[in-house]
């Protein structure tokens, strides 16, 4: 036997060469692909086992199994609580209600403030409604039954003790207001007297106003309550003409002044009751 035959084919003589890059990139593809498959079934394993995990927490939480030694030696003892909140708990504490204006010019001990007509008519000009009014007089009286025109008046204002009179004079196109305002010492005292009054208020003269005013003419006059003050008025022509039944501007001119005085009787108390709000105490 020859052994010049059947040796390998890529010998001298042989067949031709392998194609040795061929084969590394088909054996470098092999191992890769097989990579692929090991990361894929490592995800799918590490997949399986977390929701095993979970789905045995959950069923623990559910049953009302023990949580181990680790989770319990984690949370702080009861003694290492904190015994309130850090913070302060807010103060819902009802802050004292402000003061009552009409308080103040109801109640003697309240009311303090100094009086006096020009105080109560401190302008020289009254605009109400469009109509102006200007301030011909102001007289303030300590003997307050003494201001009356009338007897019937003078007794009403002495029964229920009336201590002071403040009145001032207004005119407007020939007709003039006298409007006094007279200080009792409690409401009630100055509701009496203005279910009590009768006419007249005494006129107060001077300026344009001549001394007869109403004296020697039918004149309006009228009386109205507000805490403890009674509002009187007396209105009538200048010129001496008297005011009939169906006449209405002298009464349009008196109901004027009697809002005026009122609204500065309101003023009085707003003023000493703001006064007071800001004395009280911080709650």
């Amino acid at each position: 036997m020859s052994f010049g035959q059947g040796g390998p084919g890529w010998g001298p003589g042989g067949g031709p060469t392998p194609d040795w890059n061929a084969l590394a990139e088909q054996a470098a593809a092999t191992r890769a692909r097989r990579r692929r498959l090991l990361l894929i079934g490592c995800g799918a394993a590490a997949t399986v086992a977390v929701a095993a995990v979970v789905a045995l927490a959950v069923t623990q939480g559910i049953s009302g199994g023990e949580p181990s030694d680790a989770s319990t030696t984690s949370l702080p003892s009861p003694a290492d609580l904190p015994s309130g909140p850090s913070q302060p708990e807010p103060d819902f504490t009802k802050a004292p209600p402000p003061p009552n204006p009409y308080e103040f010019i109801s109640d003697p001990e309240k009311d303090t403030a100094p009086r006096s007509a020009e105080g109560f008519f401190p302008d020289t000009t009254v605009e109400l409604d469009g109509r102006s009014y200007r301030r011909a007089a102001v007289k303030s009286a300590e003997d307050c039954p003494s201001a009356a025109a009338t007897n019937d008046l003078e007794k009403v204002l002495k029964d229920w003790n009336c201590t002071e009179m403040h009145q001032a004079s207004f005119t407007r196109d020939g007709i003039s207001v006298t409007v006094g305002i007279a200080v009792l010492h409690g409401e009630s005292e100055a509701g009496e007297v203005k279910k009590a009054a009768k006419p007249y208020l005494a006129p107060l003269t001077g300026g344009d106003v001549p001394k007869d005013f109403c004296r020697y003419s039918a004149c309006r006059s009228s009386a109205e309550a507000y805490g403890r003050y009674v509002v009187f008025t007396v209105s009538g022509y200048v010129d001496g003409t008297d005011v009939t039944r169906e006449e209405t501007t002298a009464l349009a001119a008196g109901r004027d002044l009697t809002a005026h005085a009122r609204e500065r009787l309101k003023a009085r108390g707003r003023e000493q009751a703001a006064a007071a709000a800001t004395e009280q105490p911080a709650p």
